[in-house]
């Protein structure tokens, strides 16, 4: 029997895509942590321990969709929804400030205006109607990130957000581009485009980027047994409070809450 083409193989992918698409929403409603528990079978002692130290922090979970983009759209949510508090105007300002002036830098590296203004545009929209009042609430902000378009499209400008970052700051990142040409080579096949799975180094970027601070929890199956791992980004000294909560499993992100 010969091997199955290319193109068969991208055709059950996606395939694959649109039944997750389907069947999970970009970002769910919360839910007691303890649901967590539900996704290992009772006799895995790891997990199950590692669920229980968890709960002794956090109360809520969000789910998001297993589809390559949970990082960007898990660290979006929070850090919109960290926005609706009105304590976090200053914080909203300077993001507005932020998102401005990211359209023009971005071109000044050669992206081209045309393609990022369709994504700026929505992203922007999203973050003035946090200023303005027309979201006001986690349920109206998780409308929007449950529209198929207007998520996709803050997820991409998260991307060139990092994306851009990265190149701002080459010789900082030249060490963790193993296997690229340049930083941005790695930024052209494995930050921009949909789909690409996150790692250390774009949450370095964009929390780095915004100066927005996040605290990661990482359960694996690590030497850790009873416990978790926790790991706040961008390094700062001395350190700061969180502004979101965010857990790691192999391969996915998913939005905390703390009790």
């Amino acid at each position: 029997m010969d091997p199955p083409s290319i193109e068969a193989i991208k055709n059950q992918e996606r395939l694959i895509e649109k039944e997750i698409a389907e069947r999970i929403p970009c970002v769910s409603d919360k839910i007691p942590i303890q649901e967590l528990k539900n996704d290992y079978q009772t006799e895995d002692e790891i997990y199950q321990k590692k669920i229980k130290f968890l709960e002794k922090d956090y109360v809520y979970l969000r789910r998001t969709r297993p589809d390559g983009n949970c990082f960007f759209r898990a660290f979006g949510y929070a850090y919109f929804e960290s926005l609706l508090d009105d304590n976090n105007s200053d914080e909203l300002d300077k993001f507005i400030s932020f998102t401005n002036a990211s359209k023009d830098e971005l071109i000044s590296l050669g992206l081209p205006a045309v393609t990022i203004e369709d994504f700026f545009d929505v992203f922007l929209e999203v973050v003035l109607n946090i200023k303005d009042g027309l979201i006001k609430t986690p349920e109206q902000l998780l409308e929007k990130f449950c529209d198929q378009t207007t998520s996709d499209y803050i997820v991409v400008y998260f991307r060139l957000i990092t994306s851009g970052y990265l190149q701002q700051n080459a010789d900082t990142f030249a060490n963790f581009i193993v296997g690229h040409s340049s930083i941005v080579d790695f930024c052209k096949t494995e930050v921009e485009p949909m789909y690409k799975e996150s790692d250390h180094i774009h949450v370095v970027a964009i929390t780095s980027a915004l100066k927005v601070r996040a605290r990661i929890i990482y359960m694996d199956r690590g030497s850790l047994i009873d416990t978790v791992n926790a790991h706040d980004f961008p390094e700062q000294d001395p350190p700061a409070d969180p502004r979101i909560h965010l857990l790691y499993r192999p391969g996915h992100y998913d939005v905390l809450y703390l009790r």
